[in-house]
């Protein structure tokens, strides 16, 4: 599992949708604690279907 500093949030510019690896991603059958970084390249948005290349850090969120 990765550790809590590298657990950073990555949102789409598409729809809004926000990853969050303190989540996973229940419908794509992601585990909790899952990075960004360590999603499949097959993964995709739930929402609006956005490759990972559609989706920007929220690390700097303060």
């Amino acid at each position: 599992m990765a550790e809590p500093k590298d657990m950073w949030r990555c949102q789409t510019v598409n729809c809004g949708y926000v990853y969050d690896p303190d989540r996973g991603d229940k419908r794509g059958k992601i585990p909790q604690g899952t990075r960004f970084e360590d999603l499949p390249d097959t993964w995709k948005c739930p929402v609006c279907k956005a490759t990972k290349k559609a989706f920007r850090s929220l690390a700097d969120e303060a």
